[in-house]
């Protein structure tokens, strides 16, 4: 599966996947010429490999491929986390709407300002359970992307989902919440607005809804951008989402004046952004498990895995009465950041 977009290292994978590509190739060709009638030619053909030789070194290469692949994503440091988070082919907030939200309607515009593509909100069923799917969506091709902001939702998208949340919560419906940007939208629209404000309220707000929420940063958890939407009851990450105060070049370009393969380094070791720091820390509750070469490489079943994540995960909270869900969850938010110091002995 071999595309344009490449990571860098990637490279021993993108090579043995140019091999398999041009394995498949003379395969094809050899059924194409096998369908066809012979032709006794005149000149003879020098003999090339069998059928059974092709297909013997294609599965030779796709075991050589999946081997590769588990050794290049077993040890990912913190930046090349990030670059896969980033990945253009990785699944978004629709991609797995698709895959396994059942009658999805969705729900536009926040009755002040007007609607945000890059916040989509809609009813759905995640198994047997009717919910409220809210979700940060970046778009796939550049016109979808430049009306999405690449992710980067206005304070219109926060209150068109705070809205939708509260009318879950007035059904009794649990809320699911996908988190994917570098940050909430920074331009002078957005701040005139009140980007700010959006986000605060909505944190505030979501504090204190009656009604199961679970939050999963798919991608990027960037910032308030990404806590817009993700005070929730249960927080989890997928394996190679990352998920801090601020991106890697931000950090950078604060602490060292300028951001560049260096910096950007240095600050995502420091900022603890990946979802096996994040987990350590005590800021989420579970790790969701991506196939061998990350999500973008098998979409569907990074789905499942989603999926199920989140029916066991609603399926808990609905047994809790809504008093003390909420005062649950007030507790959790307090929790984060707490730090035990031992006493200094008296003399």
């Amino acid at each position: 599966m071999s595309s344009f977009y490449q990571l860098e290292f990637e490279r021993p994978v993108i090579e043995i996947e140019r091999e398999i590509d041009e394995v498949r190739r003379s395969l094809g060709r050899q059924g194409l010429r096998s369908a066809q009638p012979v032709v006794v030619s005149p000149v003879p053909e020098t003999p090339g490999p069998s059928q059974e030789q092709l297909e013997v070194r294609l599965a030779e290469l796709e075991q050589k491929r999946e081997a590769a692949l588990a050794e290049v994503y077993r040890e990912l440091d913190p930046w090349q986390t990030v670059r896969v988070a980033r990945h253009p082919a990785r699944p978004q907030t629709r991609d797995f709407i698709g895959a396994f939200c059942r009658d999805f309607c969705e729900l536009h515009g926040d009755r002040r300002f007007g609607d945000d593509p890059a916040m989509v909100t809609g009813f759905a069923r995640i198994g047997s359970l009717k919910c409220l799917v809210v979700g940060h969506q970046k778009g796939r091709d550049t016109q979808e992307k430049l009306a999405c902001h690449f992710g980067c939702a206005h304070p219109e998208g926060y209150r068109k989902a705070l809205l939708k949340m509260q009318l879950a919560e007035k059904f009794g419906l649990p809320i699911v919440t996908f988190v994917d940007t570098p940050g909430a939208y920074p331009g002078l629209g957005a701040e005139q607005r009140g980007q700010a404000e959006a986000i605060a309220v909505n944190m505030r707000e979501m504090s204190r809804l009656r009604t199961p929420i679970v939050s999963i940063v798919i991608g990027e958890g960037g910032s308030g951008g990404a806590l817009g939407i993700a005070v929730a009851d249960r927080v989890a990450m997928l394996q190679y989402a990352w998920y801090s105060v601020i991106s890697p070049e931000g950090c950078a370009a604060i602490l060292w004046k300028q951001a560049n393969e260096q910096t950007n380094q240095a600050a995502a070791r420091a900022l603890k952004l990946t979802a096996r720091d994040n987990l350590s820390l005590g800021i989420i509750d579970s790790i969701i498990p991506e196939p061998v070469g990350a999500a973008h490489r098998d979409p569907a079943l990074t789905a499942r895995n989603l999926e199920r994540w989140i029916v066991d995960a609603l399926g808990e909270l609905r047994q809790i009465d809504p008093e003390v869900l909420v005062q649950r969850r007030y507790e959790r938010f307090r929790r984060l950041g707490q730090v035990l110091e031992a006493g200094v002995e008296a003399r």
